[in-house]
């Protein structure tokens, strides 16, 4: 078992980019390439080939200028001439290879990115999402790591090709001419420093870029959904949630315009130089010659140049791309980031696997704190139990804890003292799966996906028939709105269920808790935005969902609960009374005060008529 008293709040943020140094960001990113290290060998083996490959053209250039056409030999020029295509065709087919290998490999990496801070986040205790926007952990998912995609796919393979190609470059034009080499490198390490510090600029501008990024596609997942769009139209924001909108995708195409530009012109005037140094060998050797002391060869000369131009291409990339993988840094920094997010609501170890659950909830001298921000505790020294079967409902004035009862038993939150116990396990011994399948939840705000009918019901049982999907939507009298639709039970709900009323979405959020048939249900104010009609159909269903279960009922309506057997009023997160309804009305107290005020406001919901009478099903927990 878990110790008491653990605390719930929020975690601690993790560094902000640029806190972690740089040299355990590139060991952690080079672990990500580590289960890829057989084919990363084979892209070295290939860069490696290519590049040696590659300069072997200067020398059969040389050859043909210095000997075969001086001398007039005809067959070495044919065979040197076949030997520079031969060259050309090796070394393409190799670059085709090592890319081939290498953009898969990026790729494997960008999906095990994706899926490892999907699924770490699918981990993260409710607290983590009611302070963060889904836009931002959207844009996560999406834009930082589709940021990453040239990095990680590219990057390794040049980084190798280039470095490869700049070794094997310098080593042939020592071996042509020392002298020439030492002049043409004399500014390779002031390169290097412009080339840092332009990097070091676009790390900062992009870290800055994807927060704004991440700002933007908060801003229109709020506001071009179904509900953002309603609210937006009935209040008359439209025109200014278009404005907000272009100011902040100006301040990205802002800063775009910035990291593009950082650096530009100090790495435009190494390419520049480097560019120029081919004239100025020749211009170098033209003075020499003309001094009547040649420096080399004209062969020589025309292949060192060679080699020279050869020269600038890898190693203008080779600084572009340390540009790019230190801007990158910000994007990696930003994953780690969610990745480093301590999961503060774990499975234990060894968790219990009961063979079959009755349903018996046990709160015992129960605490619970949202975190010092919060001010007060939400809920203090709960002591409660509520047989399998029984039912137990929770009323009070909002902000009395009441919801937060409801979701310490499927360990939404943890407690900070105390234990809730199911059937004499605490729910935080018991696995997740075991614990999933024991207790339901239906809530007032119900989920639909964007599927079919059918789609949303089985995502309670992938596995359900169609015949179970019409006995739990019969028991939820929804059945016969969907058999009336043109598709039934294959119609899209539409985005966030909008297609239906509140009252059906409520029926289908039931029906699909049906198909389930968990053994403790949790019922948080399933009805109280429905009006009395609606409600007392919704109530019916209801009542099909909770025969021969646990349940915990938290309403503020309560002609909904006054045939629980036994209920509690929460008072600031304390028991200020309990019993049944019969005796809370005689006590006269805050129960008695909340029943004087619902009949003075209007008349109560019909009948319900009492749902009939079924066999419980006793819950098999999952094996392990």
């Amino acid at each position: 078992m878990k110790p008491q008293g653990t605390d719930p709040t929020p975690p601690t943020p993790a560094p902000a980019p640029g806190d972690e140094r740089p040299p355990a960001q590139v060991r952690r990113i080079l672990g990500l390439f580590r289960p890829y290290r057989a084919r990363l060998a084979v892209v070295g083996l290939l860069v490696g080939l290519s590049s040696l490959v590659s300069v072997a053209t200067p020398f059969l250039l040389r050859a043909m200028l210095d000997t075969a056409i001086p001398q007039g030999r005809t067959a070495l020029l044919s065979l040197l001439a076949l030997g520079m295509v031969a060259t050309a065709v090796l070394t393409s087919v190799l670059n085709v290879l090592q890319t081939l290998i290498s953009t898969t490999v990026g790729q494997r990496v960008m999906h095990d990115l994706r899926t490892a801070v999907y699924s770490h986040l699918q981990r993260m205790s409710l607290a983590f999402f009611t302070r963060t926007r889904t836009g931002e952990v959207q844009s996560r998912i999406a834009n930082d790591i589709g940021g990453m995609q040239s990095t990680v796919t590219s990057t390794a393979t040049s980084l190798v090709s280039n470095l490869t190609g700049v070794t094997a470059t310098v080593a042939a034009m020592v071996a042509l001419d020392w002298r020439l080499t030492v002049v043409s490198l004399l500014l390779l390490p002031l390169f290097v420093r412009i080339s840092r510090r332009v990097g070091n600029e676009r790390k900062r501008i992009t870290a800055q870029r994807q927060k704004q990024l991440a700002a933007m596609s908060a801003a229109v997942q709020e506001s071009l959904s179904v509900s953002g769009i309603l609210l937006g139209r009935t209040m008359g924001r439209s025109d200014s949630l278009s404005r907000e909108f272009a100011a902040q995708s100006d301040g990205l195409a802002d800063l775009e315009v910035r990291s593009s530009m950082a650096g530009r012109w100090r790495m435009s005037t190494i390419q520049i130089v480097m560019a120029a140094m081919p004239a100025v060998v020749y211009w170098a050797a033209g003075l020499a010659t003309a001094a009547g002391s040649p420096v080399v060869s004209l062969g020589t000369l025309v292949a060192f140049v060679s080699l020279q131009q050869g020269l600038f291409r890898p190693t203008v990339s080779l600084l572009s791309t340390g540009v790019q993988v230190q801007a990158s840094l910000a994007l990696f920094q930003r994953i780690f980031e969610y990745l480093d997010l301590p999961v503060d609501i774990t499975e234990p170890a060894d968790p219990v696997r009961p063979a079959r659950i009755r349903g018996e909830v046990r709160f015992e001298d129960v605490h619970f704190s949202y975190g010092p921000a919060a001010g007060r505790p939400a809920l203090t020294g709960i002591d409660l139990a509520v047989p399998a079967g029984g039912s137990l409902a929770v009323v009070g004035e909002t902000g009395s804890g009441k919801t937060t009862l409801g979701m310490l038993v499927p360990r939404l939150y943890d407690v900070t003292g105390g234990r809730v116990a199911l059937d004499g396990t605490d729910v935080r011994d018991l696995s997740f799966d075991t614990l999933a399948a024991a207790v339901g939840v239906v809530s007032q705000e119900t989920y639909l996906f964007h599927a079919s009918v059918a789609d949303n019901l089985r995502f309670a049982k992938p596995g359900a028939t169609d015949a179970e999907l019409v006995a739990a939507a019969r028991a939820a009298q929804i059945h016969d709105r969907i058999a009336a639709l043109p598709d039934g039970y294959d119609t899209l709900v539409g985005e966030r269920g909008h297609r239906f009323s509140g009252g059906e979405k409520q029926r289908l959020a039931i029906a699909r808790t049906l198909l389930r048939n968990p053994p403790v249900l949790i019922l948080d104010e399933a009805t109280s935005a429905l009006d009395n009609r609606t409600e007392h159909a919704v109530q019916q269903a209801v009542d099909a969902l909770a025969a021969d279960r646990t349940t915990i009922t938290i309403a503020h309506r309560l002609s909904t609960v006054r045939d629980a057997d036994q209920i509690v009023v929460l008072d600031g997160g304390r028991i200020a009374e309990r019993g049944t309804h019969d005796e809370l009305v005689a006590l006269g107290g805050r129960y008695a005060a909340l029943v004087a005020r619902e009949d003075a406001a209007g008349p109560p919901a019909p009948a319900r008529t009492p749902a009939p009478a079924r066999t419980p099903v006793p819950v098999e927990a999952p094996a392990g």
